[in-house]
């Protein structure tokens, strides 16, 4: 008599196999499949969920889908734009956060937006850099934040404001006063670091398309010279040293390079490349040891 033949013989190699699996993996088996089973039955309820989030994110796809591609505009959440005050509280706990953490052959970087938005991967190696920088500083507003750094312990500061005092108008003699009494209150707090006063850079004068560029207008190349003149003699009083970046960015005119900046005031990536070479000659030549 023959043995009957097994139903599905397909499964008998596979059960051949699952017998000689140690317990253990077959309870994994057994638990994976139970997972995905679940994991099933959950989507298919939340299909049907009339959750008021699911639903209204459901309408939101189903009436991309029935609109042409270009006709669809992506709707943006809130966003927080930080005041003035605020942007000094994060730059507060952020510096402190580094004074606590100790990190070694700390530079630190202040000034406006141009300094705001140096990029961080730029940033010359070997150091730990502090980006201690506000969008639309002005001199006055950096010499009276100045105590936030009390704590920390850096080897290089690089200071860079100034375009903004002239832009909207405050008195030249006040921006380099401030200037210089920035640097003096920095070599009393942080004996051990070299102070570098970055100049003031060229803008693009006529053919900025920066949404202030009316005033930029009224700000003539000469003006920008003499003044860095000015903040070249109070910086080297102080004992800072004067890194002159402007013959770096300016054209034959008196203006900002066209290839180095976005707006005619602010530095595209060649700009930050730029400006980087110039940062990193300083970096190096101060750098302590190997």
């Amino acid at each position: 008599m023959t043995s009957p033949q097994p139903r599905y013989p397909w499964l008998t190699p596979t059960l051949h196999h699952l017998r000689k699996l140690p317990a253990w993996a077959l309870l994994s088996l057994v638990m994976n499949g139970l997972l995905f089973f679940t994991l099933l039955v959950m989507l298919q309820r939340g299909s049907r969920s009339t959750d008021p989030m699911l639903a209204s994110a459901t309408a939101v796809a189903a009436d991309a889908r029935s609109q042409p591609e270009a006709m669809f505009t992506p709707r943006l959440g809130n966003r927080q734009v930080l005041n003035y005050d605020q942007w000094v509280g994060l730059l507060k706990t952020e510096a402190a956060a580094a004074a606590r953490a100790g990190l070694p052959h700390q530079a630190i970087l202040l000034g406006d937006s141009l300094t705001l938005w140096f990029p961080p991967e730029l940033l010359p190696g070997r150091r730990s850099w502090l980006n201690q920088a506000i969008s639309g500083e002005q001199s006055l507003g950096l010499l009276n934040r100045l105590t936030l750094l009390d704590q920390n312990t850096p080897e290089l500061v690089f200071i860079m404001v100034g375009i903004n005092d002239l832009i909207w108008g405050s008195p030249a003699p006040d921006l380099v006063n401030n200037l210089g009494a920035a640097v003096k209150y920095l070599r009393s707090t942080h004996p051990q670091a070299r102070i570098v006063v970055q100049s003031i850079l060229p803008h693009g004068g006529a053919t900025a398309t920066w949404e202030g560029r009316d005033r930029l207008a009224n700000l003539s190349p000469q003006e920008i010279v003499a003044v860095n003149g000015q903040i070249r003699q109070v910086a080297t009083a102080a004992g800072a040293t004067y890194l002159d970046l402007y013959p770096l960015f300016v054209n034959g005119e008196g203006y900002l390079r066209s290839d180095l900046t976005t707006d005619g005031l602010h530095l595209n990536h060649n700009g930050y490349l730029v400006w980087r070479t110039a940062l990193a000659l300083v970096s190096e030549a101060d750098y302590p040891g190997p």
